[in-house]
């Protein structure tokens, strides 16, 4: 069975929906789990989730800043271990997964379970889009398996064009 968000986001994507689903989930998963949201936890998936593209943590980091001191905090450090605990936690929790070719995080777009998951990145515009593929993972862990080894987690990223930018460069 495939999962996927649908596809890139189209023009007229309402991000802002997307972005309350993924809030949405988030906090009803972590409930269920017994774990907290912090505000900081929030902000940081948050902003992840401000594109589909992957993120960088000082990127992160910085916006944090400037948040910190639109609320009336000139000169507050937000210090990188904040930023790097929240995103540990968003992983361990399945709502975030790195892009190791980056070393940036995308939103996890299905965060019910845990699973292996692919990427398939736009090289111009920089979109990603998570794709999960039982089909996939059966035959990486096959591939694991005949050399005798254990995997514990898999991730395959591919590098591209999205449809927006394959039709522009038509």
């Amino acid at each position: 069975m495939s999962h996927a968000r649908d596809s890139f986001p189209k023009p007229d994507h309402d991000h802002g929906r997307c972005l309350k689903d993924a809030l949405g989930a988030a906090e009803r998963l972590c409930a269920e789990r017994g774990v907290r949201i912090t505000p900081a936890r929030r902000r940081v998936l948050e902003l992840v989730w401000q594109r589909h593209a992957p993120v960088g943590a000082y990127d992160i980091l910085s916006e944090m800043q400037r948040d910190a001191e639109k609320d009336g905090k000139p000169g507050a450090k937000v210090a990188p271990p904040t930023v790097y605990r929240a995103l540990d936690f968003l992983m361990e929790q399945g709502l975030v997964h790195k892009v190791e070719s980056q070393n940036a995080y995308i939103g996890c777009s299905h965060p019910e379970g845990s699973h292996d998951c692919g990427f398939l990145i736009c090289r111009e515009c920089g979109s990603a889009l998570e794709i999960e593929d039982d089909g996939l993972s059966n035959l990486l862990s096959e591939l694991a398996r005949r050399h005798g080894f254990e995997a514990r987690r898999s991730t395959v990223e591919i590098e591209g064009l999205c449809p927006s930018c394959k039709s522009r460069a038509a």
